[in-house]
């Protein structure tokens, strides 16, 4: 192998050109390091974007880490450093040397470009010579434009994959990329999801981030295996009829020396002014998105996940602190934007631009918003003024709804505008509900923990909380343990407490949920109008002398029809009338009461005809059993 990096041209013409436009969309094969075979010899060229340095090159294990073996040579046109080092294999350590414009040494850097990264708290970069993995989900990819759709049934597991299941008999150890394929995608797929969500897998020094503070824009976490075992996983979960979705951090980056920071001895990434370019919430540095390089380089990150591991969409983290100059800051703290307003107008320009992109470039690809404002057009189309995310989560609903079943059920009858209120504005948005990691963590307790009352009770409402989450209008995402009450709050540096999972009540929690993602699949009426008024109606809304509330849900075919009542109180109520769009033969589809869920079997013995009594503005109705704390669904005979 040669000592020197030679001066190949790495960065083509065009290349260049695109790159200072901000149009270059595969960025990730020609910046960092890529093998080539450049006249007749093998090895790997290297490119760095430092516009402000004085003087780059690569160092690694192949030149003992010396900066004056491997120099690399600026572009100066578009702020770039390259070179060819031939003979260097995959597999390899590095990391870049780079002086500021001072002549200042600065600490070693990691590639922003890196395919690959050491296991943490080792940070060096690795050489990855075979990019090719052989997938084999030709039949999901097919499909998965429909499977992501509006009036597609979207049911997502979120998941943390360092806690989802350790090996404690093995030094607490993680599982692999290969062996979640193996556990974390069956037990999914089997529980009836449609989607499984990655909190943050791109690499990232700290575990106690989560992954929200990435130094890896391109690189899955070595924790968990190597970037052909994570695309393993994303090709077992499309076998198993699941897609993937990736948790995204595009608002800010952590101030590690070997990461983006002063990453050429100036602000290259991040904003200069602290009141714009340092998150004090979280202690990181705010991506300068009005920078052209920097905005095309997040892009094409979020590009690359989507075509190099066939992922099927990226949720955006924190969207509210991206888009507001004054989130989390005090006044004076600050600056406005140019209309004086605390609208970050770059922001959400780039975030138009991001969806656009990802929208245009990759067919079948979704973008979801973790917004928590009422910041107008999250999911608006980009063309109609919007910010052109597919989907939003409804933090209002999740707020709006916990605090609501935190209440005794003696409480509970005078707060039903809680449950109510959100249906002023559930068509506002394309909108997700979640019950997310962020509810379970820091003091909120689980949710099972949330639910006040014996251990009847407790399991009872968050058999109703699940069950009203199910019929409302949104698409839906539970957290990794809800499938069987995990009792404490989560904690990312041990297993969820699977060793609970078999106990009666937990079990049948478990069964709850296989049963509502199969009738949520199965009938149109609970996810075709998600989006549109039209597929709901309430019937009633402030009972609250009994804690009960009572609505209709409706396919495009209008026929398609569920109704869903909710009993909120400790008390079961008999002879409850409500009324019906339609005549004829209601079957209990679902009753959270029922044995098999660890309920009581108080109901309506499967079925219950109507009377020809006008009841809430409908001139049918049914008489009802409604249990305590319970849910039922309903639809007429042949709907």
């Amino acid at each position: 192998m040669s000592n020197d990096a030679e001066h190949v041209p790495i960065f083509g013409e065009t290349d260049a050109y695109l790159f200072a436009e901000g149009t270059h969309k595969r960025l990730y094969d020609v910046l960092g390091a890529n093998p080539r075979h450049i006249d007749g010899r093998d090895g790997f060229a290297f490119a760095v974007w430092a516009p402000n340095a004085r003087r780059a090159s690569v160092v690694g294990d192949f030149n003992d880490w010396d900066g004056r073996s491997n120099p690399l040579y600026l572009r100066r046109e578009c702020g770039v450093w390259e070179g060819f080092v031939p003979g260097l294999a995959g597999g390899a350590r590095y990391k870049f040397e780079l002086e500021d414009r001072f002549g200042q040494l600065l600490p070693l850097k990691a590639d922003p470009f890196a395919r690959a990264a050491e296991m943490r708290p080792a940070n060096a970069s690795i050489t990855l010579a075979e990019r090719r993995y052989d997938w084999h989900d030709d039949a999901w990819m097919a499909e998965r434009d429909a499977r992501g759709r509006r009036n597609a049934p979207i049911a997502i597991y979120e998941v943390h994959l360092g806690s989802w299941q350790r090996k404690p008999e093995e030094n607490n150890r993680f599982l692999t990329y290969r062996e979640l394929a193996e556990t974390l995608v069956p037990h999914v797929a089997g529980l009836g999801f449609s989607h499984l969500e990655l909190l943050p897998i791109t690499e990232h020094p700290f575990d106690g981030s989560w992954g929200y503070q990435t130094t890896g824009l391109f690189a899955p976490t070595s924790r968990f295996g190597t970037p052909a075992d994570f695309a393993y996983f994303v090709d077992a979960a499309h076998r198993a009829g699941l897609g993937v979705i990736l948790d995204w951090v595009p608002g800010h980056f952590p101030t590690d020396a070997h990461g983006l920071a002063w990453f050429d001895g100036t602000h290259l990434y991040e904003h200069a002014d602290p009141r714009i370019g340092y998150h004090r919430e979280w202690g990181t540095l705010v991506y300068n998105l009005g920078r052209t390089e920097v905005a095309e380089i997040l892009i094409n990150s979020a590009l690359f996940w989507l075509r190099e591991f066939h992922l099927d969409g990226l949720r955006v983290d924190a969207v509210s602190s991206i888009v507001y100059l004054d989130y989390s800051r005090e006044a004076g703290d600050w600056i406005p934007n140019k209309y004086g307003g605390n609208e970050n107008l770059e922001a959400t320009a780039f975030l138009r631009r991001f969806n656009e992109t990802v929208y245009g470039e990759v067919p079948g690809a979704i973008t979801i918003a973790e917004e928590s404002t009422a910041f107008p057009g999250v999911s608006t189309p980009a063309y109609a003024g919007g910010l052109g995310f597919g989907y939003k989560w409804n933090m209002g609903w999740m707020h709006d709804t916990l605090a609501f079943f935190e209440r005794d059920p003696l409480y509970r009858t005078f707060h039903l505008d809680e449950i109510s209120f959100g249906l002023v504005y559930a068509f506002s948005e394309n909108f997700v509900l979640p019950l997310s990691h962020d509810e379970v963590v820091h003091g909120k307790r689980s949710l099972i923990g949330r639910m006040p009352g014996g251990t009847f009770e407790r399991f009872a409402s968050l058999r109703l909380l699940y069950a009203l989450m199910y019929a409302h209008p949104g698409k839906k995402l539970l957290f990794m343990g809800a499938e069987f009450a995990q009792e404490v709050e989560w904690n990312a540096d041990v297993s969820l407490d699977w060793h609970l999972a078999a106990e009666p009540e937990r079990a049948a929690i478990g069964q709850l949920l296989r049963d509502l993602n199969s009738h949520y699949r199965a009938i149109p009426a609970l996810h075709e109008l998600d989006a549109v008024g039209e597929g709901f109606s309430w019937i009633v809304y402030d009972d609250r002398q009994n804690g009960v509330v009572a609505f209709e849900r409706f396919g495009t075919d209008r026929s398609q029809q569920l109704v869903a009542i909710c009993n909120f109180s400790g008390r079961r109520i008999d002879d409850y009338r409500i009324g019906v769009s339609r005549e004829g033969w209601y079957r209990e589809t679902l009753n959270t009461d029922a044995a098999v869920y660890g309920g009581r079997n108080e109901g309506n013995l499967g079925g219950v005809h109507t009377q020809a009594m006008s009841s809430h503005g409908r001139t049918q109705s049914l008489v009802l059993t409604v249990p305590a704390l319970g849910a039922l669904w309903l639809r007429p005979e042949g709907a």
